[in-house]
C-alpha cells in the first residue's frame, strides 16, 4: 500500500515577474516500508519535494498524499501536528539540541507532540537507545560524541514518535566512508523492524547502492529505476 502518492504535482517559484517551474507535473507512488532515495544534481529539485512529501512546502498544484491524507490541503497547525504524529526528519548536519543530552534530544519530540507519560516516554527512549546502539552515550552532550554516534541519535529522534515515514536529506553527507555504511545499515536495520519507510535526498552512491528503487530529478522531471542490486538482495 503507498505512504505516498503524487499525482500530477508540480511546483513554482515566482521572483518578479518571472516564473520558474522546479517541478515538472510528476507522478509516483511509494509503498509503505520503501527504502528509496531521490536524486540528480545539485538544483533539480531533491530537497524541494523531500519538503513538499514532509508538509514543509506545499505543491503549486496536483494532489499529493501522505498516508492517505491530503497534506497540501492543511493548514500550518494540521501540517505540524500531521508532522509530528507521522514524520521523522534526518538532517546532514545532525541538528541535535547541544544543551541536551543524549537521551534527552531523542524525547524532545515526545515532549512537543505526544501526550505520553513519563515512564511511557523514557522506555520508548530507552528502547531506542538500544536499537541504535547507544545506551551507554545516554547522559553525553553532542559535542562529546562523533559525527556516527551524532547520526545514530538522530535516527533514533526521528523514530521517537513511532514515525511512519522518514525524510532523510543528505543523512551521510558529513561521515566517513565506514561510518556512513554502518549507518546505512542501521536505518535498513530499523526499516525492518519497525516497518518504516525511508525517502533521501542525496548524492550518496553508497545510499544509491542501497536504495530499493532511484527516482531521479533533472530538469524538473522525474522518471523511476529500481535498483535490481537490491531486488535480488531481497529475493535471496
Amino acid at each position: 500500500m503507498p505512504i505516498v502518492e503524487a499525482r500530477q504535482i508540480s511546483k513554482t517559484y515566482r521572483s518578479g515577474d518571472i516564473h520558474v517551474e522546479a517541478i515538472h507535473p510528476i507522478d509516483f507512488s511509494i509503498d509503505t516500508g520503501a527504502f528509496v532515495a531521490f536524486v540528480g544534481p545539485s538544483g533539480s529539485g531533491k530537497s524541494t519535494l523531500l519538503n513538499m512529501i514532509g508538509g514543509l512546502d506545499k505543491p503549486s498544484a496536483g494532489q499529493l498524499k501522505v498516508d492517505g491524507i491530503d497534506i497540501a490541503a492543511l493548514d500550518r497547525k494540521q501540517a505540524a501536528q500531521f508532522r509530528g504524529d507521522t514524520i521523522g526528519f534526518i538532517f546532514q548536519d545532525f541538528n541535535l539540541i547541544p544543551v541536551l543530552t543524549v537521551a534527552e534530544n531523542i524525547e524532545y519530540p515526545l515532549l512537543m507532540v505526544q501526550n505520553w507519560s513519563v515512564q511511557t516516554r523514557k522506555e520508548r527512549v530507552n528502547t531506542l537507545m538500544e536499537a541504535v546502539g547507544i545506551s551507554e552515550q545516554a547522559h553525553k552532550f553532542p559535542h562529546q560524541l562523533s559525527g556516527g554516534q551524532k547520526q545514530r541519535v538522530a535516527v533514533a529522534r526521528a523514530l521517537a514518535s513511532k514515525a511512519k515515514l522518514i525524510l532523510a536529506d543528505e543523512p551521510t553527507a558529513n561521515l566517513d566512508h565506514q561510518t556512513a555504511l554502518r549507518i546505512i545499515d542501521l536505518m535498513k536495520q530499523m526499516r525492518d523492524e519497525f516497518d518504516t519507510t525511508f525517502i533521501f535526498s542525496t548524492h550518496d552512491p553508497k545510499i544509491m547502492d542501497a536504495a530499493e528503487c532511484l527516482y531521479t530529478l533533472e530538469d524538473g522531471c522525474l522518471t523511476a529505476q529500481p535498483n535490481p542490486a537490491t531486488a535480488k538482495e531481497g529475493q535471496s
